[in-house]
């Protein structure tokens, strides 16, 4: 059972770093894009239509991408943060008690971006957004969407890593 939890932090921190590069990718390009659109507005009186658009679907992906790395460091909004810092018998009960929060909240999401009310893919979020463009980008909205999933399935990832490290370091006391 160690070797799993080791493989699953291990996992988890490799997929962590991308996710953070990701979403400091993003916002440099946001930042890049912004200054673009504001340039060629008050510069060239001609903003291009795509920047906003674009800029909205990037700023999607940095904030899940971001959320997803805030949750594997802890520095997500917590009711009690001394909870965590317990190694006995309660720590224990408050990981497990943190584990079944996000886990409600965590698992519809990530169930309905894949399948719909019907319980088909094909009426999936994922699904539904792949048969749709993006206004003035000529690319399917999926790619945008997918950044849900992505994120939410990272944070799950994280809360597995997680709650067997807790509960594994704090056996071995």
């Amino acid at each position: 059972m160690r070797a799993v939890i080791f493989w699953l932090d291990l996992i988890s921190a490799s997929l962590n770093r991308v996710a953070l590069w990701g979403a400091v990718l993003t916002v440099a390009a946001l930042v890049l894009i912004a200054f673009w659109q504001a340039a060629a507005r008050y510069l060239l009186d001609q903003p291009p239509a795509w920047t906003e658009e674009l800029a909205r679907y990037l700023m999607v992906w940095a904030g899940l991408l971001g959320a997803s790395c805030a949750f594997r460091i802890h520095a997500d909004p917590s009711l009690f943060p001394d909870a965590r810092k317990r190694e006995d018998g309660i720590g224990r009960l408050f990981a497990v008690i943190r584990a079944i929060g996000a886990l409600i909240f965590v698992t519809p999401i990530l169930w309905y971006c894949l399948y719909g009310l019907n319980g088909k893919v094909t009426s999936g979020y994922i699904a539904r957004n792949a048969r749709v463009s993006a206004e003035t980008l000529d690319i399917p909205m999926s790619i945008f969407a997918i950044a849900i999933p992505v994120g939410f399935g990272l944070i799950l990832l994280h809360l597995l890593a997680n709650l067997g490290t807790a509960l594994m370091r704090r056996e071995a006391d």
